[in-house]
């Protein structure tokens, strides 16, 4: 029996979990129609063509389109937490070896104000995964289930009538039809298969290796921890040699999508958002001070260092007239504000 019958089992866990997902279910398979006869509309075919299969790449990213607010605020509050971590050690130092309830209350009291002072939520970077990973399940299930739909082991739930479960199992990509699996299709279409499943592998490698050797900081570049994260930029990307070989292509084709928008995702908020005291911040303070000399060039105005030496040499000058001299306090003021 193949092996995704653990999703229609009405007595597992798993049933019972997509159950409380079913409003996001039905909302993804009215999705996938909308798609789909908005392609046909343009001129894209059923059956071989590829109606269907691009209906699932719009859908993954109409998705995270959806989500890119949620992973912004995400960033922001990561990039709160990391500018905290010197004050946070400070902090640590400080009631290291303290046991006592006293000592523990006031290190919690000290770090809870520092959160509240610098606006940062601990739980901040992980709501945001909370809200994703339903979206995401609930798109693997959809995709899942088509077959189950078309041969009527499934009832037919939202958009998914009989009809268009299977009509969705006849679109072929590269000559294979989004219902195949690897275990059961010819050698031509286990290439293709093989082919997804390397570029999943391939592209899962690059986002954890871009974030590894890019977005942390350089002095956390060494020691236990950073050893177990780049094996496991190695032993994750392997595991969809083992799960992509189980699903059907249509799900391939979903975690293909998933992983490019990931990727695509990783390296605008590296770029754009990095870790301080990264690679990728100091490449980013290079690019912000080239674009502003470059700015300052067009407007005839004075360079970076031309303006911060400019400054320097006025406060000397203002020192210099000022003779170094302390600056006694008026002592009949204070007099007269004691008396009030």
């Amino acid at each position: 029996m193949n092996q995704n019958v653990f999703y229609l089992d009405n007595a597992s866990f798993f049933a019972f979990f997509y159950k409380i997902l079913y409003p996001i279910e039905w909302l993804m398979t009215h999705l996938l129609v909308i798609f789909h006869k908005a392609l046909t509309f343009l001129g894209f075919k059923d059956g071989p063509g590829a109606a269907w299969w691009m209906s699932i790449v719009l859908l993954v990213i109409f998705v995270h389109l959806c989500i890119l607010p949620i992973f912004v605020r995400q960033m922001k509050s990561m990039q709160k937490m990391q500018a905290l971590q010197p004050k946070l050690q400070h902090i640590q130092a400080k009631y290291k070896g303290k046991n006592d309830p006293a000592s523990r209350e006031a290190q919690q009291r000290e770090t809870m104000k520092l959160y509240q002072d610098m606006g940062a939520n601990p739980a901040g970077s992980c709501l945001p995964l909370l809200i994703q990973s339903p979206i995401f399940m609930t798109m693997f299930y959809v995709l899942s289930s088509v077959s189950y739909v078309a041969r009527g082991v499934k009832a037919p739930y939202g958009a998914f009538t009989v009809e268009v479960a299977k009509d969705f199992e006849a679109t072929h990509v590269f000559n294979v039809s989004l219902a195949s699996m690897f275990s059961t299709s010819g050698s031509s279409a286990r290439i293709t298969i093989g082919v997804f499943i390397a570029l999943m592998c391939g592209l899962m490698f690059l986002q954890q290796y871009y974030n590894l050797r890019r977005n942390l900081p350089r002095e956390s570049m060494h020691g236990q921890q950073y050893n177990m994260q780049r094996s496991m930029m190695f032993i994750f990307p392997l595991m969809y040699i083992f799960s992509g070989a189980t699903f059907p292509f249509g799900v391939l084709v979903y975690w293909l999508t998933n992983n490019v928008c990931n990727l695509i995702r990783t390296i605008w908020q590296v770029e754009h958002m990095p870790t301080p005291g990264s690679p990728a911040a100091e490449t980013r303070a290079r690019r912000v001070r080239k674009r502003e000399e470059e700015r300052r060039k067009r407007k005839g105005l004075p360079s970076v260092e031309e303006e911060a030496l400019a400054k320097a040499k006025a406060a000397e000058a203002e020192r210099a007239e000022k003779g170094h001299q302390r600056q006694q306090p008026n002592r009949r003021k204070n007099k007269s504000r004691k008396k009030r």
